[in-house]
């Protein structure tokens, strides 16, 4: 599988280049190649998560220059997992541009689409933290293209204050892995994880200044407190399938401190000791608490389904921050349901702007289809609350289990704010279907694909319930070779030719 390592980079990129140059000004051409490109990511990634489980990692070498003095990317169990979520994603996401026509609105979604998934997958896949910087741009650029399509001015200030926060994130980022390579003389995580354990003393703090801008940089990305306030007016003023498109975004900043948490600074280099735990469990619940109140105040559905996205990586950023494999692989679960839950009520507060008048929940309105929004809405709604029988009630229950021996402090922390969630999600609901409204007089978009895309999202979520078994013993394992990276680090056979 080596050499398919490098598609979900490769194919993306090449399918953007093509329909710049060669579809440009015809949306149909450029949909048929999206969606068939979209399709072979599919295909591509379920067999590189094959190849993960049944093989192990395994390293791509660019140009055959061997690790770490070439770019590496290394498939392993939690990269793959990554690319088939983005997949998955991308495909829902697209398939509903097309249906509710948002691809109409600007010139150039389709390829900033897949501009996109190449920063994302390459992101995922790249064994070396400088290209993950590099990456990192490489989506930046795009989701800001997608994050300013269709115009507006509010669209417009949101999205230059998206970047400004990211643009602050990517020089501490370049400080962080300065400092490092000073340190170390390498950026390969591999490498890295080999050379920090036999450091001098003296480098310690260094070391620990390294960590701690590294992390502020995943918080950016990920939303975590207090860096958060970016998020909000971002996904809120982005239209509805980017936003939702953008759930994946913030696991970017959830994957990379896993990766380097467990890799290049686990818990047990004596350098680090117990710096990122303690960093990243008051930041995880204050964010977790700031989400739950944010949704209990928001007056539009858009901004409930953004403070949604924020209280959802509090959540996983809590599982996270004990690191240990019980927690990480509840963290995993939590990180696939909170992914597909937030992209749904994206899609659900979409749908619903589309047939209501009033955008604002201060008063009740009409809503075309009421019946099918109030289904989507309502299970969204408990999937995001963490309510059975949906993945988010299983998800926090596993994280509650990794926990139990803090009950009195983190049991507490993590159903109060779930509450105050399920009372936010009440009062809108209220709002937009129970109280009784005159019929809406226009009719209801025709949007059978947009329709079908939101279920798609609502029946993974049943699957990811229905296979909790499978999918959670899957994730032990995973959790339990990156605690345990050896074969990892093996793979990218550090100092010789491939």
């Amino acid at each position: 599988m080596s050499h398919w390592i490098i598609a979900p980079v490769v194919l993306p990129a090449f399918t953007a280049a093509l329909m710049v140059l060669a579809l440009r000004g015809h949306l149909a051409l450029q949909r048929i190649a999206s969606v068939a490109a979209i399709l072979a990511l599919n295909a591509i990634a379920a067999a590189l998560l094959w190849s993960a489980t049944v093989h192990g990692p395994e390293a791509y070498f660019l140009g055959d220059w061997p690790a770490p003095f070439g770019i590496v990317l290394v498939l392993d169990r939690l990269s793959a997992l990554m690319v088939a979520l983005l997949s998955l994603l991308a495909l829902i996401t697209a398939l509903y541009a097309i249906g509710s026509r948002w691809d109409e609105r600007g010139a150039h979604f389709h390829p900033l689409l897949h501009f996109l998934l190449m920063g994302v997958g390459g992101a995922f896949l790249t064994g070396d933290a400088f290209n993950l910087f590099v990456f990192f741009e490489v989506l930046l650029i795009a989701s800001y293209g997608l994050m300013i399509h269709g115009g507006g001015e509010a669209r417009t200030r949101a999205g230059i204050q998206y970047i400004a926060f990211n643009l602050v994130g990517s020089s501490l980022f370049l400080f962080g892995l300065a400092l490092l390579y000073g340190v170390t003389g390498t950026l390969n995580m591999a490498d890295l994880a080999q050379k920090l354990p036999s450091l001098p003393p003296g480098d310690a703090a260094l070391l620990r200044v390294a960590a701690v801008m590294l992390l502020l940089v995943f918080a950016i990305k990920g939303a975590l407190v207090p860096l958060q306030f970016w998020l909000p007016g971002t996904y809120a003023n982005a239209p509805g399938v980017v936003a939702a498109l953008f759930a994946i975004m913030t696991k970017v900043g959830a994957y990379a401190t896993l990766r380097i948490a467990t890799l290049v600074f686990p818990p047990d280099l004596a350098a680090m000791g117990t710096l990122i735990p303690t960093i990243l469990l008051p930041a995880a619940l204050v964010t977790l608490v700031i989400g739950a109140i944010g949704i209990l105040g928001a007056t539009t559905l858009p901004r409930i389904a953004a403070f949604a996205a924020i209280a959802s990586m509090g959540t996983a950023f809590l599982a996270m921050a004990q690191l240990t494999p019980q927690a990480t692989s509840a963290a995993l679960y939590y990180i696939l349901h909170s992914t597909l839950a937030t992209a749904l009520i994206f899609l659900v507060a979409d749908l619903i702007s589309r047939r209501r008048a009033d955008l604002s929940l201060t008063g009740p309105a009409p809503v075309a289809q009421s019946g099918l929004m109030s289904v989507l809405f309502f299970a969204a709604a408990i999937a995001l609350a963490g309510l059975p029988p949906l993945s988010g009630f299983l998800g926090k229950l596993l994280i509650l289990d990794a926990w139990r021996d803090e009950m009195r402090t983190i049991w507490p922390a993590v159903l109060i704010p779930s509450f105050l969630m399920l009372l936010g999600f009440s009062r809108a609901g209220s709002v937009l279907f129970w109280k009784p409204v005159q019929p809406a007089k226009a009719p209801a978009p025709h949007e059978p694909l947009a329709l079908t895309a939101a279920f798609a999202l609502l029946a993974a979520l049943a699957a990811l319930t229905l296979l909790a078994g499978p999918v959670t013993a899957w994730l032990d394992a995973t959790a339990q070779a990156l605690h345990d990276p050896a074969a990892y680090i093996a793979a990218n056979r550090l100092g010789a030719a491939p």
